[in-house]
């Protein structure tokens, strides 16, 4: 691995030069280039905010002067780089761009707008070839100024907004819908969604899978208990133990990503209601097949996410260009292990 100093969410990036001086990004660059068609009183604005925020565009104004010249480097923007399924992800991009002598940056997002736009600026510093891309900012349109038309983005894990691009992530809403009916086929009819925040694309669509599934059976969705925000095992465990201490608690939960299954799986065992309350992670854990009873999971393929998101990046550096934005979708696997299987106590 390749680590890309995490930027702090308080150094400033091109796009707050932008907003302090209230012009686009685009109008900075030209700046800092000392390109033509800016109003004198637009330069003597911008340069007055890249002072005052103590911003250092050379190395960025040297790079958006981009020639062919190949650095053989790509940026890579994760999650979290510690979590095990970006970790995969990294592992394959890391092992295809090995086999090419390209070198990976890394860099984590933690799910915070700001992270985004600086990890991007960062990467685009470096000169790298290309950019594979997790997101969270509400718009991804910003990128459209800042990265060199020329370099190729694909993303992973979400879908983009505002930007087109190729996207590689996992089928979300088959995914949910599967473990949601899988439930409903052993008789439970009081479930529990535990997601993290809806800002986040993925969260979204688990959700969407999880009330398909009810319509299905005929469900009415205010009869389930949907609890977000989730965003780490403390707060998916004070979560559990909470909505099962209500009047007609959930008989099964389905959780949204590893990190909330970890906690559901703390708060069931301190309860001692690990063989009561029925359990589908989406995401696998590690270790899940050895308890008692296996937490039985929609795994899903975070090798296949990387292979394919570095060859459509390959791709397209071969080309010499971004290539046709193109969809993929890849599918995810339901592992029944025991905890999916529990049946209600009236079953």
């Amino acid at each position: 691995m390749t680590p890309l100093s995490d930027p702090r969410p308080s150094r400033t990036t091109i796009r707050e030069v932008a907003q302090h001086a209230g012009v686009g990004i685009k109008t900075v660059s030209r700046v800092v280039n000392n390109e033509p068609n800016v109003a004198p009183a637009t330069a003597a604005r911008v340069r007055a905010s890249i002072e005052e925020l103590r911003w250092e565009p050379d190395a960025l104004a040297a790079n958006l002067r981009r020639t062919t010249t190949r650095t053989r480097t790509i940026g890579l923007l994760l999650g979290s780089v510690s979590n095990p399924f970006a970790a995969a992800i990294h592992r394959a991009i890391e092992d295809v761009a090995a086999h090419r002598d390209v070198a990976v940056f890394a860099s984590s997002l933690d799910d915070d707008p700001a992270r985004e736009v600086a990890a991007v600026e960062a990467f685009v510093r470096r000169k790298v070839d290309g950019l594979i891309l997790t997101c969270v900012a509400a718009s991804q349109a910003y990128l459209r100024e800042l990265v060199p038309p020329d370099m190729p983005i694909v993303f992973i894990d979400r879908e983009p907004a505002q930007f087109a691009a190729d996207t590689v992530h996992s089928d979300n809403v088959e995914g949910a819908r599967m473990a949601t009916r899988h439930l409903l086929g052993f008789g439970h009819r009081r479930l529990a969604l535990l997601i993290d925040r809806r800002e986040i694309w993925t969260a979204r669509e688990r959700e969407r899978g999880f009330l398909l599934a009810l319509d299905e059976f005929g469900i009415a969705p205010e009869t389930a208990t949907i609890l977000d925000g989730l965003s780490d095992h403390v707060a998916a465990e004070r979560a559990v133990l909470s909505v099962l201490g209500a009047p007609n608690a959930p008989t099964a939960i389905v959780s949204g990503q590893n990190l909330i299954t970890v906690g559901a799986v703390h708060a069931l065992r301190k309860l001692g209601r690990h063989r009561d309350v029925a359990l589908i992670g989406f995401d696998d854990l590690e270790l899940a097949d050895l308890m008692d009873p296996g937490v039985s999971v929609v795994a899903q393929r975070p090798q296949e996410i990387g292979d394919v998101a570095a060859a459509r990046l390959f791709a397209s550096l071969d080309a010499g260009r971004r290539l046709d934005p193109a969809p993929i979708i890849v599918p995810v696997d339901l592992i029944p292990r025991g905890s999916g299987e529990i049946r209600p106590p009236s079953a």
